[in-house]
């Protein structure tokens, strides 16, 4: 039986329903003027409390019970206001925190901390608030707390964060999920599932930034398991990949690579030739033909390496072939299956919407690189947590191009879990089986 995960000092609480009530959705931002500045004061005085937490790691090594739970009452709130703005959850959040809202927190109560940890926080967290700004959790962090924060911070930095408050991928996913939502009265189970992860990471930070926590923040998708569900897809990630990294391959990894950036130039050429065959047989015979969902599905499964190399998500200098199986993270693709015309006729419309959260799942890759490249200059392997959201990342990218080119009928799936959960056989389970709402 596997043995729980440690349970972290910041945790995610989804008992959402999925329901969503189609004119609010459609005024939701108007709605949530008040609430926007609500969050502004709030802020404003949980940046002032978080300083005088700074003063009091440094002189008694903890932060005061009351001001742990003034700061802390903030970042619930304020994640309950995102869930909110980003149709996470569909009540009203009004203007305290409420216990039963569908996307919470539980933050536990103050620890002892490094005075040393304490005196670079806001160095330190950086890296953990470039993530939570490429995800879109930057409603958590706040632009006025930053900005009281340190006198050191500066506007620019303000500035950031009041940019990355809307952007990210939960803005990519709350956009497309308004339309689903005005059209169907209920959110889409991935891209909600994927909201949620970003608001929790984005309350890590938060958290950590603010001296609540001397957890540092992880990204993790592992931490989404206990409110997600990844449903068995034709294109799934396979990793079978060390965290060791050499310094030598890290520091010229994007010289190694531009012998593949030519190969994969030049095979894009032949791929686009071949996709527009391969959608004009579709249409005659309903499926794609099997030597060009061989010769597509290679192609994505190239790409996939290339980017995993180049992003360090991968160790090893990749094939020029795609094979499957060939390198440490992989996309395993099922054979060709039929397909309905109707949906081949107007596949690169259908696959629009999957493109935006792959571009902004890209830009989460992208950032996930530049951070590592530094950290595995230094210590010479990857973080876990930032490998697996790369590996998300990737898998989601590799769904969408198979579905754009018409190797899958099925839509890419954005929940950020890694792996499906296998159930275990009944006679081993000697605990209840996890619900929505449980924490992670």
């Amino acid at each position: 039986m596997a043995v729980a995960a440690e349970q972290r000092p910041i945790r995610l609480i989804v008992r959402d329903d999925l329901q969503r009530s189609r004119l609010t959705v459609v005024f939701r931002l108007f709605l949530a003027i008040p609430l926007f500045v609500w969050v502004v004061l709030r802020g404003i005085a949980a940046g002032v409390v978080g300083f005088v937490n700074w003063l009091a790691v440094l002189i008694q090594g903890e932060v005061p019970d009351s001001l742990h739970a003034f700061v802390a009452s903030y970042i619930r709130y304020s994640t309950q206001v995102s869930a909110y703005v980003f149709l996470a959850a569909d009540p009203y959040p009004w203007f305290r925190c409420q216990s039963d809202y569908p996307v919470d927190l539980e933050i536990d109560p103050p620890v002892r901390q490094g005075r040393w940890g304490g005196f670079f926080r806001l160095v330190l967290a950086l890296p953990a608030l470039f993530i939570a700004a490429a995800l879109g959790g930057g409603l958590t962090t706040g632009t006025p707390s930053q900005s009281s924060w340190s006198a050191s911070s500066g506007s620019e930095e303000s500035l950031w964060w009041s940019v990355s408050s809307f952007g990210g991928v939960a803005a990519a996913a709350a956009v497309l999920a308004w339309f689903f939502i005005v059209w169907l009265g209920r959110a889409p189970r991935g891209l909600r599932d994927l909201t949620a992860y970003a608001l929790g990471y984005g309350a890590q930070a938060g958290a950590y930034l603010f001296l609540l926590t001397p957890r540092y923040p992880t990204s993790d998708p592992e931490l989404a398991e206990p409110y997600s569900d990844l449903p068995e897809h034709p294109v799934r990630a396979v990793v079978d990949d060390d965290l060791m990294r050499p310094r030598l391959t890290v520091l010229f990894r994007f010289f190694l690579a531009i012998p593949h950036f030519v190969w994969i130039f030049l095979w894009s050429i032949a791929v686009v030739f071949v996709a527009f065959v391969g959608w004009i047989a579709a249409l005659v015979l309903g499926r794609l033909p099997d030597p060009l969902h061989r010769f597509l599905a290679a192609y994505i499964r190239y790409a996939t390496h290339l980017v995993a190399f180049v992003y360090l998500v991968g160790r090893r200098f990749p094939g020029f072939t795609g094979r499957e199986g060939s390198y440490g993270v992989d996309l395993a693709i099922d054979p060709p299956a039929p397909q309905r015309r109707l949906t081949i006729l107007f596949r690169f419309f259908l696959a629009l919407p999957a493109f935006i959260v792959a571009s902004a799942l890209g830009g989460v890759a992208f950032v996930l690189a530049l951070l590592v490249w530094w950290y595995a200059l230094v210590t010479a392997r990857m973080p876990e947590g930032m490998r697996n959201l790369g590996v998300t990342c990737l898998r989601y990218a590799g769904q969408t191009y198979a579905y754009a080119m018409l190797v899958t009928d099925r839509y890419p799936y954005a929940t950020p879990v890694l792996r499906q959960t296998q159930p275990e056989p009944e006679e081993l389970v000697d605990f209840p089986t996890p619900v929505l709402g449980d924490t992670f």
